[in-house]
């Protein structure tokens, strides 16, 4: 049995992985979707489910107003005392000023419930935890916006007491990192007597790796691999995974080692990434001097899984009939948590209805249910019931990127023809409506299929496109407005710009690979 990389296709950066027992989970980076921190649990390392996300309401996180890529950044899970450690940034700034509030949350289960946040610093994102005996120690990034000084300026740690919940004593910087720079995504472990540090360089794209550097003492001087990186693509554009980087270690009871790594799949070599920055796990040996390698020191598609029983979890079902009580953990809303002040399953049974929200300009308010696209052949498509009488009411389907760069299937309203189905697009924030604008009365079924990088959209006989899918990665985004970090979405969007919040209801959700 293999491991197929990557194990958590589609947008999945920055894998914080940790084993409790036989249960091997892994929390990823969520920026602006909640619940924020997607978690998934294993027991072989082969097959992943998705467990939801652990920040599911405001108590936890409250994302109002933050911008695009802003939010939940590189999360880290961890485990003393009988209960899981779950660290997270919360950006509301990033490039030039950076405000990165750093929190810490504890739960008896991986399923919650999570404690109260624990405020810590916000000298720097991607914090780590990690747990040395009964000392701990919180790790990140230091970052600086001063003109002149790189925005990554080391590596640092302070002693967390976890029993008065909070941090002693001033951070101290450890690792300043290697020529690649921009130092980033430190994870602490020990093994043999030695403090392993690993990081993240490069920067999150092309040049992306991973480092490794060791110290005897926790707080250094720390000495870099020899044989750095650890794991990267930069010098393979061939290679089917690229961006190798970010990433964590775990161990096996058996003492296998693996290394759960950001990347991401090009449409062409070095091009534009749909799916976004995905998690690979890779198989990690250790030299008779004590470092770590990972074969060639580049990603593989598949490696040699451990020695452990084989465990699949049933498939996720490709209808959504909105039968539960509550939104599917492959569901994700944007900036704000799921709640009936503006969703419910309940309200019409086998429907989702979804009450209008702001426009995809405004930083809060949206009403957006969406799913990561985690296949790049896929189609979507799902009914909607919808009566406009205004055109600032609007429902359908999206291929969804950013607040800037989106493909809308919706139900519209024209003063002449009444109710229609036709596409809206925002390419770096320019609107544009596609014809033909079709009447529509009832119920109608839209569908959206994306091919790689073209994106069709059809409903009934009626087709639209092809469009540009590679306008929702993050490769476009940065070079339109430089910021982009996330991957595609499809979604259920509705939006009513009256301030009326009128609802659309959503039946038969079908998320479909296609060959």
């Amino acid at each position: 049995m293999n491991i197929v990389n990557p194990v958590l296709p589609g947008f999945h950066p920055d894998p914080s992985i940790l084993r409790v027992g036989e249960d091997y989970y892994l929390a990823t980076s969520t920026f602006e979707w909640y619940p924020g921190v997607r978690l998934h649990h294993s027991r072989d390392l082969v097959h992943w489910r998705a467990i939801g996300g652990a920040l599911d309401s405001l108590r936890l996180l409250d994302m109002t107003g933050n911008r695009d890529s802003g939010g939940i950044w590189a999360p880290c899970l961890s485990y003393a005392d009988g209960l899981f450690h779950l660290v997270y940034t919360d950006v509301k700034s990033y490039s030039g000023f950076w405000d990165t509030p750093n929190y810490l949350v504890t739960a008896p289960s991986i399923e919650g419930p999570w404690s109260d946040p624990v405020p810590l610093h916000a000298q720097g994102f991607d914090a780590s935890l990690f747990h040395d005996g009964a000392r701990s120690w919180l790790l990140s990034n230091r970052t600086d916006w001063r003109p002149g000084n790189p925005w990554a300026n080391g590596i640092i740690a302070q002693e967390y007491d976890r029993a008065a919940r909070r941090l002693l004593g001033e951070p101290v910087t450890i690792y300043t990192g290697t020529a690649a720079g921009m130092t980033e995504g430190p994870h602490l472990y020990r093994r043999d007597g030695w403090y392993y540090l690993v990081t993240a360089e490069g920067g999150t794209d092309w040049f992306h790796q991973a480092t490794v550097a060791r110290s005897r003492d926790v707080l250094g001087p720390y000495e870099t691999d020899p044989g750095t990186p650890l794991i990267t693509s930069v010098h393979r554009p061939d290679l089917t995974l690229q961006k190798a980087g970010h990433g964590s270690l775990v161990a096996t009871p058996a003492g296998e080692w693996f290394f759960a790594h950001l990347t991401g799949r090009p449409l062409s070599p070095r091009g534009r990434c749909v799916l976004g920055r995905e998690t690979a796990i890779q198989r990690v040996t250790w030299t008779e001097a004590g470092w770590p390698r990972i074969d060639g020191g580049v990603p593989h598609d598949e490696v040699p899984a451990p020695a452990l029983p084989s465990h699949p979890w049933p498939d996720e079902p490709e209808t959504d009939d909105f039968a539960a009580p509550g939104l599917g953990p492959h569901w994700s809303t944007l900036r704000r948590p799921a709640h009936r002040d503006w969703l419910s399953t309940q309200a019409r049974p086998g429907h989702l209805r979804i009450h209008g929200g702001r426009s995809a300009g405004a930083p809060a308010g949206e009403s957006l249910v969406a799913r990561r696209v985690q296949h790049a052949r896929a189609t979507f498509e799902a009914t909607v019931e919808f009566r406009p009488a205004h055109f600032q009411h609007m429902a359908g389907v999206t291929a969804y990127y950013n607040s800037r760069n989106w493909y809308f299937l919706r139900v519209g309203f024209d003063e002449r023809a009444g109710a229609i189905v036709d596409v809206l697009s925002s390419d770096d924030g320019r609107l544009r409506l596609h014809s033909p604008a079709v009447p529509v009365a009832g119920p109608v079924r839209l569908r959206l299929d994306l091919d790689g990088g073209a994106l069709r959209a059809s409903c009934g006989e009626t087709q639209w496109g092809p469009f540009d899918a590679s306008i929702l990665s993050d490769e476009y985004a940065r070079e339109c407005n430089g910021g982009g970090f996330t991957g595609a979405f499809f979604g259920l969007w509705v939006q009513d710009m009256t301030g009326g919040g009128l609802p659309a209801d959503f039946s038969a959700a079908t998320y479909k690979p296609q060959p």
